[in-house]
């Protein structure tokens, strides 16, 4: 069929397309945006269908997840349960982190059950770290098929259809065909890598950069304890480096050391793990008992017109002052050894402080003239408990209710952020820092684009095209749409290739005269396939340097996954979404 001017220019466009997200010199969002708007100037679409794609509800839902996502990441759950997920053998351990990983991912964002845990895992097990690493980030892509919500890819299909006028999917539409791929692949992962993945020495860089300390209240249980049975030498990310007992520094601190009332414990490492602190009963640190949330941190540098210049900072009322509390000290000039860790110490003109700040805190007149901001606010987990609680029963309460018809999504989504709002699970403008633009512009722009393969006829043009070179076969066309998605997939991202071949699939099905669901999902399940390369997936790219892992290791590790998994899905795909 021959094309018309219209068809080659956005045929070009395409390849344009293609070409630059292979490159991948610019976001992702730039270049979907760039082609969007070129559509748009050029007529391809008009005003009244371009807002009706802004305003999707698989968009809506997927930015409200994304928010919901700021609130979840503070949770410890995982981070709690990472020192028994790696107890007893390796497949043992290997089995439990996989399965809990996958589920987990089904339900969280999967790139922040990925990071909640790389840390915890090189602590817990160093020398089977780099045999765990690389798994888990298969398991939280496969985990994210489970579900509607499990993947934004899955919610950009699911616009798709409802922008098509088809029936909507419910939350878990992909899940009884998905369940069966991921058994399939942890199989092949239990059997196989204990053999495929070999341990590495993976130098450890130890983050001391600040200073946190912590009281010991007059009924704290871990009074008499060693500090090696009260378990304090063995943090994450912290490292005990003194004890201050009535005035008089006990350093370097050995295990036999006991806990006494009244010590102040001093830790050097990464003051984003606080919330490591706050599992011991008893243990006070800065901030607390001043009516100050230690959830949301601030890191500030002393200016050089500062009034606090070379005072102590244990007589400085903070909290009176600027509505704030010191939680931990860098100092800006190498006098570690001279204090010996100590705090309180006499504060310098370039020391950065981390605090926790109040409501009131900018509004200060004296606090411009006294700090230079020198990041946004940092977020540590939840220090309190219940607020991991809250969070994780809310949300598993909106997901349920929503998945039971009790009422949509994104009203569950936007009562769960409103409420936690209101009881200060996260602030207002942590939401706004967390808004996902680069996101919303790729599915915006991924919608616009697909109206324009469908309106256009160019869409219907490939899929002719696939017919004619398989013979107008349902399952071999099938196959093909999944295995070209899983090729895109790992050349781009898995929006992408969902977002160009979803036109391609749903034409394959009208041409064929048969039910759309086994092409489309074929599109679904292939833009999951990333497990070839680092960069074919975010979470895979996070678990490279962590484990030592070189791209030779991927495709090692990853084509018996991907064989395993394309070829199940190409056999079950007709089996639970019949022609």
């Amino acid at each position: 069929m021959l094309m018309d001017l219209s068809q080659l220019f956005i045929l070009a466009t395409l390849f344009f397309l293609v070409g630059m997200l292979i490159w991948g010199r610019y976001p992702v969002g730039v270049i979907f945006s760039s082609v969007a708007f070129v559509y748009f100037v050029a007529g391809f679409i008009p005003l009244e269908s371009l807002t009706r794609q802004i305003v999707n509800p698989g968009l809506i839902t997927v930015v409200l997840l994304m928010l919901m996502a700021t609130v979840l990441n503070k949770v410890r759950l995982l981070e709690v349960w990472a020192n028994r997920l790696v107890r007893g053998g390796y497949r043992s351990a290997l089995a439990k982190l996989l399965t809990v990983v996958g589920l987990q991912s089904a339900f969280l964002n999967n790139t922040a059950v990925v990071a909640s845990l790389i840390g915890p895992l090189r602590s817990a097990s160093k020398k089977d770290a780099p045999k765990l690493l690389l798994p888990m980030s298969y398991a939280a892509t496969l985990g994210g098929m489970l579900t509607l919500i499990g993947t934004s890819t899955n919610l950009l299909l699911s616009g798709f259809i409802s922008e098509a006028g088809l029936p909507e999917w419910n939350i878990f539409t992909p899940l009884p065909m998905g369940i069966l791929l991921f058994c399939i692949c942890l199989g092949v992962m239990l059997l196989l890598f204990p053999y495929l993945l070999k341990p590495s020495e993976v130098e450890e860089t130890p983050r001391e950069d600040y200073l946190i300390d912590a009281r010991v209240s007059e009924d704290c249980p871990l009074i008499g304890k060693t500090v090696s049975q009260a378990g304090l030498i063995r943090l994450d990310e912290l490292r005990l480096v003194e004890i201050v007992r009535h005035g008089q520094v006990i350093a370097p601190v050995r295990a036999y050391q006991t806990v006494r009332p009244g010590d102040i414990l001093v830790f050097a490492g990464d003051v984003s793990r606080l919330d490591l602190l706050s599992q011991f009963p008893g243990l006070v640190t800065r901030g607390h008992g001043q009516d100050i949330p230690t959830d949301n941190l601030l890191e500030v540098m002393v200016s050089g017109e500062s009034a606090l210049a070379g005072h102590r900072l244990g007589r400085v009322d903070f909290r009176l002052r600027y509505d704030a509390s010191i939680v931990a000290v860098r100092p800006v000039t190498p006098h570690f050894d001279l204090m010996k860790g100590q705090l309180p110490m006499r504060l310098q003109a370039g020391d950065t402080l981390v605090l926790a700040t109040g409501p009131d805190f900018t509004a200060r007149n004296s606090v411009e003239r006294n700090f230079i901001p020198i990041s946004r606010p940092m977020v540590t987990k939840f220090v309190r408990p219940w607020k991991s609680h809250f969070a994780l029963s809310t949300f598993l309460l909106t997901i349920l209710g929503a998945s039971l018809g009790m009422f949509s999504l994104i009203k569950g989504l936007a009562c769960v952020l409103v409420l936690s709002l209101a009881v200060n699970l996260v602030r207002a403008q942590e939401l706004r820092r967390n808004v996902p633009w680069q996101l919303i512009f790729t599915i915006a722009s991924a919608l616009v684009i697909s109206y324009v393969l469908n309106d256009s006829g160019l869409a219907a043009i490939f899929a002719n095209g696939v017919l004619a070179t398989l013979d107008s076969d349902p399952r071999l066309s099938m196959i093909a749409i999944l295995l070209l998605t899983a090729l895109m997939t790992e050349m781009m991202t898995n929006n992408a290739a969902a977002a160009l071949m979803f036109p391609v699939a749903l034409s394959t099905a009208t041409a064929l005269g048969l039910d759309y669901m086994p092409f489309v999902m074929a599109v679904l399940y292939g833009a999951s396939a990333s497990f070839l390369t680092p960069h074919g997936y975010q979470t895979n790219l996070m678990v490279m340097s962590p484990g030592g892992y070189r791209p030779r290791d991927y495709l090692r590790a990853g084509l018996p996954i991907s064989v395993a998994y394309l070829g199940s899905a190409a056999f079950l795909l007709p089996v639970f979404f019949p022609f």
